[in-house]
């Protein structure tokens, strides 16, 4: 591995809202370079349980080496995280005290210049987070149509000049490399806000091609059903459409009431799942960005589960 994985974000908040149990069961759904999980072995007993997820089979093998002096039994899964529910349930480990999502893409893949993530380096289009799969950032722009470029990039990139960059993709095909791709967009979007167009459209490809969003969805409603009474849920989300999902779910189950269909009828009252701990995101502080940069976009959700069923 050529480059180091980045310091944990928000680690202390991170502690400070996940960890209630020294004996408990914990997931990292996102362990990357281990970071988090670290901290987090620091204050497991023994009988502690940590169970680390990652699909990137570099980051849990740099994982493994930075974990191997953990006292509490560490185990690690080469897995997507949408399946997280299913996987606990194979391994006995629910329900479990705590769950920790640290999104997003890691420093470490940014600068490995071979993953193909950074439009600062020319490498095969590639973005997946897990080598093992087939699909390509590389076959994503050489196959889809305008329209659905367009639609990749508005979505999950809100970039505004979508459609005039999705034509020049499908105009400078074949497109092989991410220097290729950056001359594509660059001769769609000129002037002084074409890194910050540059971010998105990558941004764009890469959860597209790894089909984040929906994953992380399947996985966030699996981690609900596994947390055990009291239990904890952390999320860090590094854009809006992450965040956006966290705060929704969160809303919804920690509801009191379901609105009725029919307005003259009273709204039906539930008992809620989840009690939210953050009123607001958390958000690093100014020295944390200042010796992070990557860290200054990163937003903390927080939740516990109740008893109900």
């Amino acid at each position: 591995m050529s480059s180091a994985f980045h310091e944990p974000v928000l680690r202390d908040e991170t502690l400070q809202h996940l960890f209630t149990v020294a004996g408990g069961t914990y997931v990292d759904c996102t362990v990357g370079g281990g970071g988090h999980a670290a901290a987090l072995c620091a204050r497991l007993e023994r009988a502690g349980r940590l169970i680390c997820f990652d699909a990137d089979a570099e980051a849990l093998e740099h994982a493994r080496v930075r974990l191997v002096s953990c006292p509490s039994r560490v185990e690690f899964v080469h897995e997507n995280y949408r399946h997280l529910a299913a996987v606990l349930r194979r391994l006995g480990a629910g329900p479990v005290q705590g769950i920790l999502f640290d999104l997003g893409v890691s420093s470490h893949q940014l600068d490995e210049t071979s993953r193909g993530f950074s439009f600062r380096s020319d490498a095969p289009l590639d973005m997946r987070m897990d080598r093992r799969a087939s699909f390509t950032a590389r076959e994503l722009v050489n196959t889809a149509s305008a329209d659905e470029l367009e639609l990749v990039i508005r979505e999950y990139g809100e970039e505004r000049f979508a459609r005039r960059i999705a034509r020049a993709i499908v105009h400078a095909r074949p497109l092989e490399t991410t220097g290729a791709l950056r001359d594509a967009v660059a001769g769609a979007v000129r002037g002084p806000m074409l890194t910050k167009t540059l971010a998105r459209v990558y941004q764009a490809l890469r959860i597209a091609v790894n089909d984040e969003l929906r994953g992380f969805g399947e996985a966030l409603r699996g981690a609900v059903d596994t947390l055990a009474p009291g239990g904890r849920i952390v999320v860090i989300a590094y854009h809006s459409l992450e965040d956006r999902i966290v705060k929704e779910l969160f809303r919804g189950a920690s509801a009191t009431h379901v609105r009725a269909a029919v307005p003259m009828l009273p709204d039906t009252p539930v008992e809620p799942r989840l009690r939210v701990l953050t009123r607001r995101p958390v958000v690093p502080g100014v020295e944390e960005t200042a010796a992070n940069p990557r860290a200054r976009s990163a937003r903390l959700r927080a939740a516990e589960r109740t008893t109900a069923a």
